[in-house]
């Protein structure tokens, strides 16, 4: 865990751009900007600046960066509303003898409150939790039963307590909707967001339902999407849209809502589809930010409710579909049946047992999840 996946590819970035490293808060943002100044830098460092220090605040507005480090840190600076044209000029001012690595728990790629244009000027990466084959964990079923339950999230995985993870996750609840709610969005409603939050974990792995939503907090079909969206603006939640191909009559407007922490979702069975979403996303984003391919997850279910749990697709064409089981069973039927009418060119059927083995008739390879990390060689 001592390096993360991605810091290699920012490494090679800063020589020519700015770094922009998004993604949930408490994922670990912060200490992989710091270990790219090198060693024996921390929070206190001069190098390192925080929107939320107000001395930093204040350097940062008039300019004064500290003399002698070659790389900056400029942490949460997303919540200064004239944050674009502030750091496209401290770039252009010293791009030749000062690296920039920028870093928020919100959208940098969205929240765009005025200013110019930084198109040209950085690379955007989306830090994600640990996942089984960042913490090389694919021989160990035990550390994989870890994970599944605390989530990917350093601080509750490495501990592996049950109390502190509780307390955790209610923590990291509360600071969201009263911290970064308040410093990044106008929500009156907020009570309505805390019993929208409540309710969301039952939601995973079926199609969700604004309207549904809408009626049960008694609340307009508009509200709940514009919540949703904001959630997901936050690194909270996402919802992944379904696949459609000629050949089969699949839906087309219920989306399917998964958490970047899969440790929220209450059940065994819709908590691991969460944790392979999980997987699958970081897998996307990875291709795209590092790559420039452009990466989609989707899932596919017919009007007979017919359904396969994931399929990537790389620059529109799907790579390989993913259904998930609790236990070693045999390939879905609905492998099989979408194979032959969708042209996606691998099907696997993962489970959390031990079992490996391909079914011809279906055209899908049953595996255990680790192993399907290690194969593929998912970050």
């Amino acid at each position: 865990m001592e390096t993360r996946y991605i810091k290699t590819s920012i490494e090679a970035d800063l020589a020519e751009k700015m770094v922009f490293i998004g993604g949930p808060r408490q994922v670990g943002k912060t200490t992989l900007a710091l270990s790219l100044l090198g060693e024996g830098h921390n929070e206190t460092s001069s190098a390192y600046l925080s929107w939320d220090a107000l001395t930093d605040r204040e350097a940062i507005i008039a300019g004064r960066l500290p003399p002698g480090p070659q790389r900056i840190i400029l942490d949460e600076i997303h919540k200064y509303a004239r944050w674009r044209n502030l750091v496209k000029g401290l770039f252009d001012k010293n791009k030749s003898v000062i690296s920039f690595i920028v870093t928020g728990s919100a959208r940098l790629d969205y929240y765009r409150k005025g200013g110019d244009s930084l198109q040209g000027r950085y690379h955007y990466y989306r830090l994600h939790p640990f996942s089984v084959g960042e913490c090389r964990a694919q021989a160990d079923p035990v550390a994989v039963q870890q994970m599944l339950r605390f989530g990917g999230y350093p601080e509750p995985l490495l501990k592996g307590d049950e109390r502190f993870h509780r307390r955790w996750l209610r923590e990291y609840s509360e600071r969201l909707i009263h911290e970064d709610l308040r410093d990044l969005e106008h929500v009156r409603e907020i009570s309505m967001l805390e019993l929208l939050l409540q309710h969301l974990p039952a939601c995973v792995g079926s199609p969700l339902s604004a309207s549904s939503l809408g009626r049960l907090l008694q609340t307009s079909h508009e509200s709940i999407e514009r919540w949703l969206a904001i959630f997901e603006r936050l690194y909270f939640c996402y919802r992944i849209p379904p696949f459609g191909a000629k050949k089969i009559r699949a839906v087309r407007k219920e989306k399917k809502l998964y958490f970047w922490d899969w440790s929220r979702v209450p059940d065994p069975g819709p908590r691991f589809e969460n944790m392979v979403a999980g997987h699958l996303l970081k897998y996307c984003h990875l291709l795209e930010d590092r790559d420039g391919y452009a990466m989609e997850l989707r899932f596919i279910r017919d009007t007979d409710k017919r359904e396969i749990d994931f399929v990537v697709l790389r620059d529109g064409v799907p790579e390989f579909a993913v259904e998930c089981k609790s236990g070693e069973r045999d390939a879905s039927p609905a492998c099989r049946y979408f194979r032959e009418r969708t042209g996606i060119p691998k099907f696997y059927q993962i489970h959390l047992g031990e079992r490996d083995f391909g079914n011809a008739e279906a055209g899908t390879r049953v595996l255990p999840f680790r192993r399907f990390c290690e194969e593929l060689a998912l970050p």
